[in-house]
């Protein structure tokens, strides 16, 4: 995808957005190069939310502003090394990722709302009800795609659609790397609950498969309410040796 197409694809799923979703941003930026990782090879940036906020006694969208910059560099950089490398997918990956940034900002100091609204939706789950399939998001971040939820922990592992997982569902808990078993079925989120030798024993496990809708059905998921297939399974996870 040569530059100027890239930059006029980039406006049109912007103008698709919803204006409440992009409160207090000033506007969307298009670099042409690429954006470098300063320590790892072949790690580029495809975009990022630039936000500075305001002094002021009250926060929200006049005091938090923001800009989403986007680098078709890195999105042409990583398209030579991924023959598999989906332009469209990835930029409105990128687009939606830094315009939560945004509202990440917005909301920092409504953390604690956050957090007692993730422990409501994990009581929901946990009692059978419906609930916010990514309502840990909301959770305390942890670091690496984990969250904390009340004794709860969660990794959040999204997959492309049509890519699903394959046989063995990878991750790594305390520093040392696990398998288990993948689901028949995933649906749209799969909350696979993992047991094992130096897992804990007073606490849920949990590595969450999110399907990641195509451009159209995320797009069309914007505009009309949908209900997601969530699935619960259990499976128990072995270790994995250094050596593979």
């Amino acid at each position: 995808m040569r530059f100027d197409e890239f930059e006029a694809r980039a406006w049109e799923l912007w103008d698709r957005i919803p204006e409440r979703y992009k409160v207090g941003v000033d506007g969307l930026v298009v670099e042409r190069d690429a954006k470098a990782h300063p320590s790892l090879p072949d790690v580029y940036t495809l975009g990022e939310c630039v936000t500075e906020s305001y002094l002021s006694d009250y926060g929200g969208p006049d005091t938090t502003r923001s800009v989403v910059v986007l680098y078709y560099g890195s999105f042409l950089r990583l398209s030579r090394l991924d023959e598999g490398f989906d332009w469209e997918e990835e930029l409105w990956e990128t687009l939606t990722h830094e315009l939560r940034h945004h509202l990440e900002s917005l909301a920092a100091e409504d953390a604690l709302i956050a957090m007692d609204y993730a422990a409501d939706e994990n009581f929901k789950r946990r009692d059978g009800e419906p609930f916010d399939p990514l309502f840990f998001r909301s959770g305390e971040a942890l670091g690496r795609g984990w969250y904390r939820v009340d004794s709860d922990y969660f990794l959040d592992r999204p997959y492309r659609d049509g890519a699903e997982p394959g046989e063995w569902i990878e991750f790594e808990w305390d520093g040392q790397r696990y398998r288990a078993p993948r689901p028949k079925r995933l649906g749209d989120v799969c909350f696979l609950r993992v047991t094992g030798p130096g897992l804990p024993e007073d606490a849920d496990v949990h590595v969450v498969l999110i399907r990641r809708k195509r451009l159209g059905a995320a797009l069309r998921g914007l505009f009309r309410r949908t209900t997601p297939d969530v699935r619960e399974a259990d499976a128990a996870a072995e270790p994995v040796a250094e050596d593979g």
